[in-house]
This record gives C-alpha cells, sequence and structure tokens, in this order.
C-alpha cells in the first residue's frame, strides 16, 4: 500500500502468474507483491519470471498509463 504513495511508483500484488502478466500488461505495475502465505516458493518463481517477462505494448494501456503519470506531476495524487 505504502509503495503507491511514491510517485512513479506502481505496485500490484500478484498471487498468480496471470495476474502478474495482467498487471504488466494492463497497468504498467513496475514493482511486484507477494504474499508468503498465498503462494509457494515455485509459484512465486513462475509469478516473478512472468512478471518480469511481460512489457506493455498494448497502445491505450499505454495512453492510460501517461494519465496516470500526469496525475501525479500535477500533485493532484498527493493530500
Amino acid at each position: 500500500m505504502v509503495a503507491n504513495k511514491v510517485p512513479g511508483v506502481r505496485a500490484a500484488m500478484a498471487p498468480t502468474a496471470t495476474i502478474a502478466r495482467y498487471s504488466r500488461e494492463h497497468n504498467g505495475a513496475n514493482v511486484l507483491t507477494l504474499g508468503a502465505t498465498l503462494v509457494s516458493p515455485d509459484e512465486a518463481r513462475a509469478i516473478v519470471d512472468v512478471f518480469l517477462s511481460t512489457p506493455m505494448v498494448e497502445p491505450r494501456y499505454i495512453r492510460r498509463l501517461a494519465k496516470i503519470a500526469a496525475v501525479e506531476k500535477s500533485g493532484l495524487s498527493r493530500p
């Protein structure tokens, strides 16, 4: 939760490889969080592999990320 308060950080909790892929493709996540009680060591390795190898290439998702960056830059995301 705190990581996402840092400008430029887009952290995602990914309990599965599918969620890890979507968090990268759709949201441009650049930080991965894993719950120690939610995944086994083997599952964690698979999730990390998918997260690190998945690019963000879909234009509509890249536009969404630009909107997020604009909000961060404007200071609107800070209380």
